[in-house]
């Protein structure tokens, strides 16, 4: 029930599940005609944002190889 309850293994993928579900729905709502091209790419760029948002949030502080800078 724990697991359930935070998330099991889509515990820290939720928020790229529901901007890809967004992005799809985005795409099936222009093809079957209920929005127009411009609202369309309009909700691809904003849960693409926040995609994005997401993926620099969870790399801030960690260290990806040595720093090139050093302070003495």
């Amino acid at each position: 029930m724990n697991k359930i309850i935070k998330g099991g293994y889509l515990q820290n993928k939720k928020t790229y599940i529901v901007s890809g579900v967004g992005i799809i729905s985005a795409i099936g709502a222009y093809l079957v005609g209920d929005e127009d091209i411009f609202t369309m790419m309009q909700t691809i760029f904003t849960l693409a944002g926040i995609y994005f948002l997401k993926q620099e949030s969870a790399t801030k502080g960690k260290k990806h190889g040595t720093s090139t800078r050093k302070i003495s």
